[in-house]
C-alpha cells in the first residue's frame, strides 16, 4: 500500500504533466463546463489515482493509453465499484479523434448517476452559512 504523501506527490506530478488526451478533455471538464458538473483531475480515492472524478455523481472518468493492463484496471475498477464509484473509461484515440462523442457519453452517464448529496453540497461555503 502505498502511504498518502507518496500519492499527493505523484498526483502533483500527473497533474503537472498530463498527457495530450488528458488535457484535451480536461479542457471541456474543467470549470464545470460540462453541463455544470465539477471535475477534479488525478484525484486520489484510497490508494489508487483516478484520471478526472466528479465528486457530486461519484463518477470515474479514464483515459487508457498503450500501458494500461485491463487486468489491473478491471480489480481496480471493482474496488471502486465496492465504495460505489462508476468508472467510465475511453482510450486515448477515442479523447483525440471524437471528443464531442466522448463528452455526450460522459453527459449521458452523468443523467444516469444519481447525486450523491442530494440538493446541497455537505460543505457549504463560509457565504452559506458553513463552518
Amino acid at each position: 500500500m502505498i502511504d498518502r504523501k507518496t500519492l499527493l506527490k505523484r498526483a502533483k506530478e500527473m497533474r503537472n504533466n498530463p498527457t495530450e488526451p488528458e488535457k484535451r478533455l480536461w479542457r471541456n471538464l474543467s470549470n464545470s463546463q460540462l453541463n455544470g458538473h465539477k471535475f477534479r483531475r488525478q484525484a486520489i480515492i484510497e490508494n489508487s489515482i483516478v484520471d478526472f472524478l466528479c465528486p457530486s455523481k461519484k463518477l470515474v472518468i479514464e483515459v487508457d493509453g498503450d500501458t494500461h493492463d485491463p487486468a489491473n484496471d478491471a480489480k481496480r475498477d471493482a474496488h471502486l465499484a465496492t465504495m460505489d464509484y462508476r468508472v467510465v473509461r475511453f482510450t486515448n484515440a477515442e479523447v483525440m479523434q471524437n471528443m464531442d462523442g466522448v463528452l455526450e457519453d460522459i453527459v449521458c452517464v452523468l443523467r444516469e448517476s444519481p447525486d450523491r448529496w442530494g440538493l446541497h453540497h455537505p460543505n457549504p461555503s463560509s457565504k452559506e452559512g458553513g463552518r
